[in-house]
């Protein structure tokens, strides 16, 4: 059986709706909101039929705090109504759905039960249609989540299917610079100009053009967050004029000259990257790292010490390692605390090594700032400090 089952917080803990709207009229100054209800959505497939009545009582709702609604009842109350609804994009892992799905098998259900999950905010009817629009986009982030219709009937998500041919690049072999440089601009494309000329070569030495898969797929791996190119651009101009620290600043990055003069690295390119790392080249060519192990393997910094070990001594490498998620987060939170905690258990792995030790450290910008000076395509922070 299919059923979508709709669930409200009763009146006294409608905790969560009124912070919304409080948040909603202070950051983006809206003068016609004035309520929002929001109704947790799930759409429920296979279920016997059985199930349902324990199930809405005690895995969709909580029976001291949720109100679970009638459905007939809510499609009848949305003309009083400005309303939306927001879902996740199909293949987006939805944890409330994920954890319904767990809860019914210990109810008994057949592991063939699907749950996709929404929200429906129901926004005051007289608020002004430009505000409206303002508080979908500040709820919404297309990363990975879509508008969902509430009004036509249950269906189970899909993944779009197309018969579309993908693609050839045909204009790809006759661009020059100025053709690529407007084409990035329009496909928002993170190589330059130059890696694009580099690509058309390749790919004229080989007799075809690229598809528009593989250019993509190229784009990705020549993004800030799988090549580090921010840390490895080359620093030309360097200058602490603006800054009340110039003093300090200057005093520091002549002292980053000084090393790279002794360690005879004057000619290599001043990057980010050169700066976080010179000061281990400096400390070892000095004699001071002796006990730092050096291979092949590039396994964060790894360190020579004794262990006791039922009171032998064995040889054991004690490993340091740091894993920043900065990029993914800005655009998808969730998304990004995952590729975090994916290298996490991904550099001990390949160092052979195992975790005794973690400490979390978490940073933002200004998170008072306004929401209007967030960067375009970037989330505000006050919204990652929250996520």
């Amino acid at each position: 059986m299919n059923k979508r089952i709709f669930v409200e917080k009763k009146a006294d803990f409608q905790v969560k709706s009124e912070s919304l709207v409080r948040e909603l009229q202070h950051n983006l100054g809206l003068s016609t909101l004035k309520s929002i209800r929001i109704v947790q959505v799930y759409d429920v497939f296979d279920l016997a039929e059985d199930l349902f009545e324990p199930a809405e009582k005690h895995i969709f709702s909580e029976q001291v705090t949720d109100h679970v609604l009638d459905e007939s009842a809510v499609q009848a109350d949305l003309a009083n109504y400005a309303f939306f609804a927001i879902e996740s994009l199909p293949g987006q892992f939805d944890q409330r759905a994920a954890s319904s799905q767990e809860a019914l098998l210990l109810l008994g259900s057949s592991s063939d039960v699907t749950v996709n999950t929404a929200q429906l905010y129901l926004v005051n009817k007289d608020i002004d249609a430009t505000e409206l629009e303002a508080v979908k986009n500040y709820l919404l982030n297309p990363v990975d989540s879509r508008f969902k219709d509430i009004t036509t009937g249950i269906a189970k998500q899909e993944f779009s299917e197309s018969d579309k041919t993908i693609p050839k690049l045909t204009f790809f072999e006759s661009y020059t610079a100025e053709d690529f440089a407007r084409y990035k601009a329009e496909q928002g494309m993170a190589m330059e100009v130059d890696d694009l000329v580099f690509i058309q070569d390749y790919f004229k030495s080989i007799g075809r053009v690229p598809t528009e898969t593989e250019l993509k797929v190229l784009d990705t791996y020549w993004s800030d967050h799988c090549r580090h190119t921010t840390f490895e651009t080359e620093l030309k101009q360097i200058d602490f004029s603006a800054s009340k620290f110039q003093k300090q600043l200057q005093a520091t990055y002549d002292k980053y000259i000084a090393m790279r003069a002794e360690l005879g690295r004057s000619e290599k390119p001043q990057t980010l990257m050169d700066m976080a790392t010179i000061f281990g080249r400096y400390e070892r060519a000095n004699g001071r790292l002796d006990d730092m192990e050096v291979s092949d393997e590039i396994n964060a910094c790894s360190v020579e010490i004794e262990v006791d070990v039922d009171g032998v001594k064995e040889p054991w490498l004690l490993m340091f390692k740091n894993e920043t998620h900065n990029h993914p987060t800005e655009i998808e939170p969730f998304g990004g605390a995952a590729t975090c905690i994916g290298g996490a258990i991904r550099d001990p792995l390949s160092g052979r090594s195992y975790v005794y030790q973690a400490m979390r450290i978490s940073g933002a910008g200004d998170i008072t700032a306004p929401i209007s000076e967030t960067r375009a395509g970037k989330l505000p922070q006050q919204v990652i400090s929250k996520t």
